[in-house]
C-alpha cells in the first residue's frame, strides 16, 4: 500500500487541479494489485489532502493547501500555566513519561520489552472485526446509547464483578484509564492526598498529579499491600481514597493475600475511606493459575469499593471499553462526573463489545492467551537467569504480562534502560512506578508485545552483549 501511496503521489502533477485520476479498476490493472490495496492508497492520499474522493464520480486533484501563517509568539503561556497553580495547595502537574514509555511504538528493528498491551498475534482480531461487523448491524446501532451504557453489557460486566453488583451500579467507560480517572475526580479534591501502592502504574499517579492530587506511597511485598503500614498512612494522612490492584498488581504481580482482603477493607471503612479497586488483569491470568480470588467488590457490604476494569488490555489497545462499579450515593457523583466528561461511550464500541464477549470465539481467546501468557512467562523468566544470572528476580507471577526485575551489577535504572535501547531492546525503568523515592533500582519486563517466545530469547540475548559492552557488571 505505501509503495502504491508513492507512486500516485509521485504522478500528481500529471494532473491539473481537479483533473480526474483513473478510475479504481484502471489502477488495479495498471499496478497489478488488489482492490484494496488501491483503496487504501486512496485513502492516504485523502488524508493527505492530495485528493478528493467524490462517490459515484471518481477522485480528484485536490487544490493545494494555503500556505500556513507564521507561527506566533506562545511564550506568554509559560506564566499563564504557572500561575494556574499559584493558589493550589498541590499543583497539578501532567506528566505523561512512564505512560508514554510503554503506548509510544518502539523504532524499527527495537524487540518490545515495555509495551501494555497484547501483541497483534494475540489479539481477536478476527473475532473482533466479525463482532464490529454484527454490531454495526443491528438495529439503532449508531444512535445514541444511554448515559450510563447499554443495559446489557452494564449487566455483563455486574456479572463479571460479581457479589451483589448489579448492572444498575455499572457505568461504561471508555477504557481502564477512563474509568480510574472518573473515580479520582469524584472522590478526591484537588489537593487531597492519595493513597496508593508503591510502586504502582505510573498512569495512575499520573491521573492523581493531573487532578492536583497528591499520592502517598503503600509498600507492597509479594502479598499484596501490607495493612498495618496502610492503616499507618490513613492515620498520618487523613486520605478518603486508596488506589491498589489486587490480582497480578503492576508491576510486581503479587496478588492480595487472603488473610490481607478483609483487613484492607475493614482499615478503610474504618477510616471512612474508599478503595479504588483496579482489577486490570483478571482476563490475563496464567493457565495452571487455579481459581482467581474474588473481587474486593463482590466481597464488600457497605460500598466501600469501587471497582474499575476493562476489556482492553485482553483484547486490543483500540477496544477502550471498560466500566466502573460503585454502590451507594457515590454512583451519582461518578455518573456526573463521566457525562461532563465524556457525555458516553461510542455505541458501535459498545454494541461490537457486547458481540465480541457473547461470541464462541470469547472463551477460546482467553484460554489461548492463559497458555500464551504462562509459556512466555516461562521462557523469558528462564532466558533472564541463563544469560544474567546475576539480575534478581523475586517473584513469579501467575497472572499478567510483566516481569519486576531488579538490575543488580548493572547501574541504576536509566541506565540500563538505555543501554538496553542501544542494544535494541526496549524496557521500562522503574522510577516511574515510585510517586516517592524508590527503594532501589528496578525494570519492567514485558513479555505480552512481543512477536513470540523466540523473540524474548533474542532481546535477552542483546541485552546480554549490550549491557556488558555499555555496562558491565557490577557498573
Amino acid at each position: 500500500m505505501a509503495e502504491l501511496a508513492e507512486s500516485l503521489r509521485a504522478e500528481l502533477n500529471r494532473y491539473s487541479i481537479g483533473g480526474k485520476l483513473p478510475s479504481s479498476r484502471v489502477l488495479v490493472e495498471r499496478y497489478r494489485v488488489s482492490p484494496v490495496t488501491v483503496s487504501r492508497a486512496l485513502a492516504q492520499l485523502a488524508a493527505e489532502g492530495l485528493v478528493v474522493t467524490r462517490p459515484g464520480a471518481g477522485v480528484f486533484r485536490a487544490a493545494p493547501r494555503t500556505a500556513a501563517p507564521a507561527p506566533g509568539d506562545t511564550s506568554w503561556q509559560e506564566v499563564a500555566l504557572s500561575a494556574e497553580g499559584a493558589g493550589e495547595i498541590v499543583p497539578r502537574s501532567v506528566d505523561a513519561t512512564g505512560v508514554l514509555g510503554c503506548l509510544a511504538v518502539p523504532p524499527s528493528g527495537v524487540i518490545e520489552l515495555n509495551s501494555g498491551y497484547l501483541h497483534r498475534s494475540l489479539q481477536p482480531e478476527r473475532a473482533m472485526a466479525a463482532a464490529l461487523a454484527r454490531a454495526g448491524r443491528r438495529p439503532g446501532a449508531w444512535g445514541r446509547p444511554p448515559l450510563e451504557g447499554l443495559p446489557e453489557l452494564r449487566d455483563w460486566f455486574a456479572r463479571e464483578i460479581g457479589g451483589a453488583v448489579v448492572a444498575a451500579d455499572v457505568l461504561v467507560t471508555a477504557g481502564g484509564q477512563s474509568a480510574l480517572a472518573t473515580a479520582l475526580r469524584a472522590l478526591a479534591p484537588p489537593g487531597a492526598p492519595i493513597l496508593v501502592e508503591s510502586p504502582t502504574y505510573p498512569g495512575l499517579l499520573a491521573i492523581a498529579r493531573a487532578s492536583g492530587c497528591r499520592p502517598v506511597p503503600v509498600p507492597v511485598d509479594a502479598e499484596g499491600v501490607r495493612p498495618e503500614l496502610l492503616a499507618a498512612a490513613f492515620e498520618a494522612t487523613g486520605a478518603r481514597v486508596f488506589v491498589c490492584q489486587p490480582l497480578f498488581q503492576n508491576p510486581t504481580g503479587a496478588v492480595l493475600a487472603p488473610g490481607r482482603r478483609a483487613e484492607v477493607l475493614r482499615i478503610a471503612r474504618a477510616a471512612g475511606a474508599f478503595v479504588v479497586e483496579d482489577d486490570y488483569a483478571r482476563s490475563l491470568a496464567h493457565e495452571g493459575a487455579g481459581p482467581l480470588p474474588a473481587t474486593l467488590a463482590a466481597e464488600d457490604t457497605d460500598g466501600v469499593v469501587v471497582h474499575v476494569r476493562s476489556l482492553t488490555k485482553v483484547t486490543s489497545p483500540s477496544l477502550r471499553v471498560g466500566a466502573v462499579a460503585a454502590r451507594g450515593p457515590v454512583v451519582d457523583r461518578l455518573r456526573a462526573i463521566q457525562i461532563v466528561d465524556s457525555f458516553f461511550v461510542s455505541r458501535p464500541l459498545q454494541e461490537a463489545a457486547l458481540e465480541l464477549v457473547g461470541a464462541p470465539a470469547w472463551p477460546r481467546h482467553l484460554r489461548t492467551v492463559a497458555a500464551e501468557l504462562r509459556h512466555r512467562r516461562d521462557v523469558l523468566a528462564g532466558a533472564l537467569r541463563r544469560e544474567l544470572p546475576s539480575l534478581e528476580l523475586p517473584h513469579l507471577p501467575y497472572g499478567g504480562y510483566q516481569l519486576w526485575v531488579r538490575p543488580t551489577g548493572y547501574g541504576d535504572d536509566a541506565a540500563f534502560a538505555a543501554a538496553a535501547l542501544r542494544a535494541g531492546v526496549a524496557v521500562a525503568p522503574g522510577r516511574p512506578y515510585f510517586c516517592a523515592e524508590p527503594p532501589g533500582p528496578h525494570v519492567r519486563l514485558s513479555f505480552a508485545g512481543v512477536a513470540g517466545p523466540g523473540e524474548l530469547v533474542e532481546a535477552v540475548q542483546r541485552l546480554r552483549t549490550g549491557l556488558a559492552d555499555g555496562l558491565g557488571p557490577n557498573a
